[in-house]
This record gives structure tokens, C-alpha cells and sequence, in this order.
């Protein structure tokens, strides 16, 4: 995403879907608006699902690209037609049931030439649906369901990051000051690496799908 909005002829716009848990924007040289649905259940609370307004007040009190936080269920969203550059969606389609809907409203508010980057559970080397999640998707289903509304679409296995990936995720805090240095230089290494070494044709040892659409 670093690449993509530095190549950006004014500063993007990017859409963080389900974005509170989300650090791939973390860094990013653009205005992110991050959406979530709100925390009612015991369930969410259980699987650290939905997010409250306190979380989202840290947020924006920590992230200085974030600028603006809000509820919004992207099945039915209420956020302006071709109003982003790109949306962003880390581990989420697998938790929604009207997938083909998410999707349908993904590109309706993105710009001509935007684009839809997200990553999923691989389907292809699980074997069993994990409890919060509606589903997982092959490869080939993935696919397919981006492709009923984009008109490209990527999908590839996202190779293991091991310990460096973990790292990478875990969150910033200045009350765990060596964990956050760990997770920023982690995702420095994965920064500077070439793309095409994130990625494969060979499900092997592989646990993600990410994928890339874009719409014309």
C-alpha cells in the first residue's frame, strides 16, 4: 500500500475495512478512513469482534493518517460512490455472509482505475471452517466472486511470514516500547522486499490468499 499511494498523483484517499485490528495502513502515505461494525454482543466480545467507541477514539489518538473512524457495514454501506483510491480488507470477507453484496459495495465506492487489496484464509490448505467464520475460499472461489463485479482480478497464495509476519502484526504501543520496535522493523524488511517474493502459485505451506482487483 506504501508503494501504491506513493505513486498516486495527490495523496489517496484508502478505505480500511474492519480496520481497527488492521496495521497494513499503518505508515501509509494517505488519508485513511477506517469503518467497523460496533461491538453489541457477547459473541463479539468473546472473538474480539466489532470495535466501541473508546477504540476508536485510541485509534485516531494514535495514528496520524487515520482521519476519520466510523460504523458502517459494508453490506449495506452508507459511504459515498467513487469516493476512494483503494480499499483495504485484511481477514474480513471470511466473517461475512453476504460476501457478493460486501463486494458489490466495495466497488461501488471506489474511483474508476481504484483498486480492492485483501487477504483471506486459504481455502485451498484448510480443512475445517474456523467457529467466527461464515466460510473460506479456494483460490478459484475467490476468484470468481471478485470477478462477478471487477474487471481485473489477481488472486494469489500469500507465502508463510513466520516470525517476521507475527511481528509484523503485533500492535504499537509506547507501553511496550521493545514489542513495537520489533513490529516496526518487521515491516520494514516486508516494505523493502520485492513484491513478487510475497507471493505463489504453489499452495504449499501457504495459510493466505491475498488478492488485488481493480476496477476500470
Amino acid at each position: 500500500m506504501v508503494a501504491f499511494a506513493r505513486s498516486e498523483p495527490r495523496r489517496p484517499r484508502i478505505l480500511d475495512v474492519g480496520g481497527r485490528r488492521s496495521h497494513y495502513t499503518i505508515g501509509v502515505p494517505a488519508d485513511i478512513v477506517l469503518t467497523d461494525l460496533p461491538r453489541q454482543s457477547e459473541v463479539q466480545h468473546r472473538l474480539d469482534l466489532g470495535v466501541t467507541d473508546g477504540m476508536f477514539q485510541r485509534t485516531l489518538a494514535r495514528r496520524s493518517n487515520v482521519v476519520e473512524a466510523l460504523y458502517d457495514d459494508m453490506t449495506c454501506s452508507r459511504l459515498e460512490s467513487a469516493s476512494f483510491d483503494a480499499v483495504v480488507a485484511v481477514e474480513v470477507l471470511e466473517h461475512v455472509k453476504e460476501d457478493d453484496r460486501f463486494v458489490s459495495e466495495v466497488y461501488r465506492v471506489l474511483r474508476p482505475g481504484g483498486r480492492f487489496v485483501m487477504t483471506t484464509p486459504n481455502g485451498d490448505a484448510l480443512r475445517t471452517v474456523s467457529g467466527d467464520h461464515v466460510r473460506h475460499y479456494t483460490r478459484e472461489g475467490l476468484y470468481r466472486t471478485l470477478a462477478g463485479h471487477f474487471e481485473c482480478v489477481q488472486v494469489a497464495y500469500a507465502i508463510r511470514g513466520g516470525r517476521l509476519r507475527r511481528l509484523g502484526l503485533q500492535p504499537w504501543s509506547l507501553a511496550h516500547p521493545a514489542r513495537t520496535l520489533l513490529s516496526m522493523g518487521a515491516n520494514l524488511v516486508a516494505a523493502i522486499q520485492p513484491a513478487q517474493a510475497a507471493t505463489t502459485n504453489d499452495a504449499r505451506g501457504t495459510r493466505n490468499l491475498i488478492a488485488v482487483a481493480r476496477k476500470l
